[in-house]
Protein backbone atom coordinates (compact mmCIF):
# COMPACT_ATOMS: atom_id res chain seq x y z
CA UNK A 1 0.00 0.00 0.00
CA UNK A 2 1.45 2.93 -1.23
CA UNK A 3 0.51 5.78 1.89
CA UNK A 4 2.36 8.60 0.42
CA UNK A 5 -0.93 9.07 -2.14
CA UNK A 6 -3.07 9.64 1.17
CA UNK A 7 -1.06 12.74 2.03
CA UNK A 8 -2.69 15.35 0.50
CA UNK A 9 -6.77 13.68 2.27
CA UNK A 10 -4.44 13.90 5.29
CA UNK A 11 -3.43 17.33 5.11
CA UNK A 12 -7.37 18.49 4.11
CA UNK A 13 -8.62 16.59 7.04
CA UNK A 14 -5.98 17.85 9.62
CA UNK A 15 -6.78 21.36 8.59
CA UNK A 16 -10.72 21.11 9.23
CA UNK A 17 -10.04 18.78 12.17
CA UNK A 18 -7.89 21.78 14.07
CA UNK A 19 -10.50 24.56 12.74
CA UNK A 20 -13.44 22.19 14.60
CA UNK A 21 -11.56 21.21 17.48
CA UNK A 22 -10.18 24.95 18.41
CA UNK A 23 -13.11 26.60 17.60
CA UNK A 24 -15.31 27.33 21.09
CA UNK A 25 -18.21 24.47 21.70
CA UNK A 26 -19.08 22.58 24.74
CA UNK A 27 -15.38 20.66 24.94
CA UNK A 28 -13.82 24.19 25.48
CA UNK A 29 -16.37 24.96 28.08
CA UNK A 30 -15.91 21.53 30.09
CA UNK A 31 -12.47 21.24 30.05
CA UNK A 32 -12.06 25.57 30.75
CA UNK A 33 -14.60 24.85 34.04
CA UNK A 34 -13.02 21.26 35.26
CA UNK A 35 -9.72 22.66 35.01
CA UNK A 36 -10.13 26.23 36.68
CA UNK A 37 -12.58 24.14 39.62
CA UNK A 38 -10.79 21.13 40.10
CA UNK A 39 -6.93 21.60 38.93
CA UNK A 40 -4.64 19.91 36.24
CA UNK A 41 -5.25 16.47 37.08
CA UNK A 42 -9.21 16.90 36.01
CA UNK A 43 -8.71 18.99 33.20
CA UNK A 44 -6.02 16.42 32.06
CA UNK A 45 -8.79 13.73 32.48
CA UNK A 46 -11.43 15.55 30.55
CA UNK A 47 -9.00 16.37 27.82
CA UNK A 48 -8.34 12.40 27.29
CA UNK A 49 -11.74 11.67 27.38
CA UNK A 50 -12.95 13.80 24.71
CA UNK A 51 -9.94 12.56 22.74
CA UNK A 52 -11.00 8.70 23.34
CA UNK A 53 -14.78 10.47 22.28
CA UNK A 54 -13.90 10.93 18.94
CA UNK A 55 -13.20 7.15 18.37
CA UNK A 56 -16.74 6.92 18.79
CA UNK A 57 -17.65 9.39 15.94
CA UNK A 58 -14.95 7.36 14.33
CA UNK A 59 -16.11 3.93 14.75
CA UNK A 60 -20.05 4.57 13.29
CA UNK A 61 -18.47 6.53 10.67
CA UNK A 62 -16.64 3.54 9.48
CA UNK A 63 -19.73 1.46 10.01
CA UNK A 64 -21.87 3.73 7.93
CA UNK A 65 -23.59 4.25 11.30
CA UNK A 66 -23.85 8.50 10.68
CA UNK A 67 -25.16 8.29 7.60
CA UNK A 68 -27.89 6.14 9.07
CA UNK A 69 -28.77 8.59 11.78
CA UNK A 70 -28.82 11.37 9.01
CA UNK A 71 -31.41 10.08 7.39
CA UNK A 72 -33.32 8.77 9.77
CA UNK A 73 -34.93 11.52 11.50
CA UNK A 74 -36.34 10.01 14.88
CA UNK A 75 -32.72 8.94 15.33
CA UNK A 76 -31.18 12.04 14.66
CA UNK A 77 -33.99 13.96 17.53
CA UNK A 78 -33.07 11.35 19.99
CA UNK A 79 -29.82 11.88 19.48
CA UNK A 80 -29.88 15.31 19.83
CA UNK A 81 -32.12 15.37 22.68
CA UNK A 82 -30.10 13.55 24.74
CA UNK A 83 -27.15 15.83 23.86
CA UNK A 84 -29.26 18.49 24.90
CA UNK A 85 -30.22 17.41 28.21
CA UNK A 86 -26.48 16.36 29.08
CA UNK A 87 -24.75 19.21 28.60
CA UNK A 88 -28.16 21.93 30.51
CA UNK A 89 -27.17 19.29 33.11
CA UNK A 90 -23.25 20.22 32.97
CA UNK A 91 -24.20 24.25 32.53
CA UNK A 92 -26.74 23.84 35.53
CA UNK A 93 -23.99 22.53 37.91
CA UNK A 94 -21.15 25.10 36.29
CA UNK A 95 -24.08 27.87 36.64
CA UNK A 96 -24.33 27.86 40.57
CA UNK A 97 -20.80 27.79 41.58
CA UNK A 98 -20.07 29.84 44.74
CA UNK A 99 -17.19 32.39 45.49
CA UNK A 100 -14.33 30.93 46.57
CA UNK A 101 -11.37 31.81 49.05
CA UNK A 102 -7.89 31.72 49.34
CA UNK A 103 -8.12 29.22 51.78
CA UNK A 104 -9.72 27.06 48.68
CA UNK A 105 -6.71 27.43 46.42
CA UNK A 106 -4.71 23.90 45.82
CA UNK A 107 -1.95 23.40 47.99
CA UNK A 108 0.35 23.37 44.88
CA UNK A 109 -0.98 26.55 43.81
CA UNK A 110 0.45 28.16 46.38
CA UNK A 111 4.54 26.89 44.94
CA UNK A 112 4.58 26.07 41.08
CA UNK A 113 1.51 25.07 39.36
CA UNK A 114 -2.25 23.56 39.56
CA UNK A 115 -1.15 19.79 39.19
CA UNK A 116 -3.82 18.70 42.09
CA UNK A 117 -7.67 18.94 42.02
CA UNK A 118 -9.29 21.94 44.07
CA UNK A 119 -11.45 18.84 45.34
CA UNK A 120 -11.88 15.54 45.94
CA UNK A 121 -15.57 15.37 44.66
CA UNK A 122 -14.36 14.73 40.86
CA UNK A 123 -12.32 11.64 40.59
CA UNK A 124 -9.87 10.75 37.75
CA UNK A 125 -12.96 8.05 36.07
CA UNK A 126 -15.74 10.99 36.82
CA UNK A 127 -13.87 13.60 34.80
CA UNK A 128 -12.52 10.96 31.71
CA UNK A 129 -16.30 10.21 31.52
CA UNK A 130 -17.50 13.78 31.43
CA UNK A 131 -15.22 14.50 28.57
CA UNK A 132 -15.84 11.34 26.64
CA UNK A 133 -19.91 11.88 26.99
CA UNK A 134 -19.78 15.27 26.19
CA UNK A 135 -18.03 15.01 23.16
CA UNK A 136 -19.74 11.27 22.17
CA UNK A 137 -22.98 12.49 22.78
CA UNK A 138 -22.29 15.50 20.37
CA UNK A 139 -24.30 15.81 17.30
CA UNK A 140 -22.60 18.45 15.87
CA UNK A 141 -19.40 16.05 15.93
CA UNK A 142 -21.71 13.50 14.07
CA UNK A 143 -22.19 15.93 11.28
CA UNK A 144 -18.74 17.03 11.06
CA UNK A 145 -17.53 13.36 10.75
CA UNK A 146 -20.31 12.56 8.84
CA UNK A 147 -19.15 15.55 6.18
CA UNK A 148 -15.46 14.18 6.54
CA UNK A 149 -16.51 10.33 5.51
CA UNK A 150 -18.47 11.09 2.92
CA UNK A 151 -16.68 14.27 0.92
CA UNK A 152 -12.95 14.80 2.15
CA UNK A 153 -12.09 10.77 2.54
CA UNK A 154 -12.36 9.17 -1.08
CA UNK A 155 -14.42 5.99 -0.96
CA UNK A 156 -11.81 3.98 -2.31
CA UNK A 157 -9.34 4.85 0.91
CA UNK A 158 -8.70 1.55 3.06
CA UNK A 159 -10.25 0.88 6.19
CA UNK A 160 -6.90 0.98 7.30
CA UNK A 161 -5.77 4.45 6.26
CA UNK A 162 -9.32 5.81 8.02
CA UNK A 163 -9.07 4.61 10.75
CA UNK A 164 -5.26 6.02 10.95
CA UNK A 165 -7.05 9.16 10.33
CA UNK A 166 -9.53 8.76 13.35
CA UNK A 167 -6.58 7.95 15.74
CA UNK A 168 -4.24 11.01 14.22
CA UNK A 169 -8.17 13.20 15.50
CA UNK A 170 -8.25 11.43 18.73
CA UNK A 171 -4.92 12.22 19.56
CA UNK A 172 -4.52 15.68 18.48
CA UNK A 173 -7.80 16.70 20.11
CA UNK A 174 -6.50 15.42 23.52
CA UNK A 175 -3.36 16.88 22.85
CA UNK A 176 -5.18 20.19 22.12
CA UNK A 177 -7.27 20.10 24.72
CA UNK A 178 -4.50 19.35 27.23
CA UNK A 179 -2.50 21.99 26.34
CA UNK A 180 -5.66 24.15 27.11
CA UNK A 181 -5.66 22.75 30.54
CA UNK A 182 -1.63 23.28 31.04
CA UNK A 183 -1.89 27.21 30.25
CA UNK A 184 -5.20 27.65 32.24
CA UNK A 185 -3.63 25.96 35.04
CA UNK A 186 0.18 27.28 34.85
CA UNK A 187 0.97 28.68 38.59
CA UNK A 188 1.15 32.77 38.21
CA UNK A 189 -2.00 32.57 35.63
CA UNK A 190 -4.07 30.37 37.78
CA UNK A 191 -3.40 32.32 40.95
CA UNK A 192 -4.09 35.84 39.71
CA UNK A 193 -7.91 33.91 37.76
CA UNK A 194 -8.84 31.80 41.16
CA UNK A 195 -10.57 34.66 42.58
CA UNK A 196 -12.58 35.14 39.63
CA UNK A 197 -12.91 31.76 38.80
CA UNK A 198 -16.57 31.41 40.11
CA UNK A 199 -17.13 33.83 37.16
CA UNK A 200 -15.78 31.61 34.66
CA UNK A 201 -17.35 28.42 35.77
CA UNK A 202 -20.49 30.57 35.69
CA UNK A 203 -20.20 31.91 31.85
CA UNK A 204 -19.10 28.45 30.93
CA UNK A 205 -22.14 27.17 32.62
CA UNK A 206 -24.12 29.79 31.00
CA UNK A 207 -22.48 28.93 27.66
CA UNK A 208 -23.73 25.28 27.89
CA UNK A 209 -26.90 26.19 29.02
CA UNK A 210 -27.66 28.32 25.41
CA UNK A 211 -26.05 25.29 23.52
CA UNK A 212 -28.20 23.38 25.75
CA UNK A 213 -31.15 25.43 24.59
CA UNK A 214 -29.82 25.91 20.79
CA UNK A 215 -30.01 21.91 20.58
CA UNK A 216 -33.43 21.68 22.53
CA UNK A 217 -34.77 24.33 19.27
CA UNK A 218 -33.91 22.10 16.94
CA UNK A 219 -35.31 19.04 18.41
CA UNK A 220 -38.97 20.88 18.73
CA UNK A 221 -38.83 21.90 15.07
CA UNK A 222 -38.49 18.34 13.76
CA UNK A 223 -40.71 16.81 15.77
Amino acid sequence: MDLSVYWAEFLSIAILHFMAVASPGPDFAVVTRYSIRFGRQTGLWVSLGIGVGILVHIAYSLLGVALFIHRFDWVYVSVLAIGAVYLGWLGWQAIRARPRSDADLPTSLKSNDAQTPVSKEVSNTRAFGIGFLTNGLNVKATLFFLMLFSTIIAPATPTLVKLGYGVYMAIATAVWFSLLTLAMTWGPFYRQLWRYSHWVDRAMGLALLLISVHLISEVIARI
